[in-house]
């Protein structure tokens, strides 16, 4: 009977040697903002679709709070925008960060250099500080880029910009005003408290105070439900912000498809497009959750 036995316990054990060992779950997370929660709610849901066992931790906190947690391996995959990694690694001055190509490369280099991290395909899109005027001020002086904008202000075009101090004091709008060859005048700011996009947007489609321009973010989806047209930065004065889903190198070995299932996703997003499925969230009141499957299933890729 010792001797059945024995020779049981040894073949269970070359049995479950020679299974495949399970691979643990990915942890997917995201930061506190509707996109970053809706985008990774979508890669979690294809990864599933693939077989892929997910962990759902989006909305855990702000960049710092995610990124100190995919360091230390408390989640496996989220979304990052590309133009960070200049501030990640102390060399925001690079202009490399100002082209996709460009700040793509180099952030998906020195991340992997320093931390093993790994960036997947960006999507086509930033999310950088932009301004957009009031459709009917773009008609009627035709203005669709920045360059178009300067000219116009510098000719003595009426203005009145919402913005937060940030934006007005810490370099973002003198470096627009040098690149483009304007300057706006104190009386021409209406700088808010706190100066959230949703309160710029709101301004400038009210017309508070004479406003017809706002600060805004290039994908808030208050842009085109309030009527502003996003003026183009052709002369390429900001980083680029594309959202990049990125990975510990470890969890993608281990689960090797998770670069091919996330990579026609990102390809998908446009300027449009993410505006449009922020304004589900942000000004219908959708839930995040929703409005990514509903994508998904739109798209092709969940049935």
């Amino acid at each position: 009977m010792g001797k059945i036995l024995k020779s049981l316990c040894v073949a269970a054990a070359l049995i479950l040697g020679a299974a495949p060992p399970l691979h643990a779950a990915v942890v997917v997370s995201s930061k506190l903002s509707s996109e970053s929660a809706m985008l990774g709610e979508m890669i979690r849901l294809m990864l599933n679709a693939h077989g892929i066992e997910t962990i759902d931790r989006t909305r855990i906190g702000a960049t710092s709070v995610v990124r100190k947690a995919l360091l230390t391996g408390e989640i496996d995959l989220y979304v990052e925008y590309t133009g960070n990694a200049g501030l990640f690694f102390n060399d925001a001055a690079d202009p490399a960060w100002k082209d996709l190509a460009r700040g793509y490369a180099l952030g998906s280099r020195l991340d992997y250099a320093a931390n093993r991290i790994v960036w997947l395909t960006p999507a086509p899109a930033s999310n950088a500080w932009a301004l957009a005027v009031r459709q009917d001020v773009s008609l009627a002086n035709h203005l669709k880029t920045m360059s178009d904008f300067g000219r116009w202000v510098a000719g003595g075009g009426k203005v009145v910009l919402a913005c937060s101090a940030e934006f007005a004091n810490a370099g973002t709008l003198r470096s627009l005003e040098k690149t483009y060859g304007f300057m706006l005048r104190p009386e021409q700011l209406i700088v808010l408290a706190g100066g959230e996009t949703s309160a710029t947007i709101g301004a400038a489609a009210a017309g508070t105070n004479g406003t017809n321009t706002a600060m805004v973010y290039g994908t808030d989806g208050g842009i085109a439900a309030a009527n502003l047209q996003i003026l183009d930065d052709d002369r390429h004065d900001q980083p680029v912000y594309a959202p990049v889903p990125i990975i510990r190198e470890a969890v993608l070995k281990a689960n090797t498809q998770i670069a091919a299932i996330v990579k026609p996703l990102m390809e998908s997003f446009d300027r449009a497009t993410l505006q449009q499925l922020n304004a589900r969230v942000q000004i219908n009141g959708e839930a995040d959750q929703a409005v990514a499957a509903d994508y998904l299933k739109a798209r092709g890729f969940l049935r």
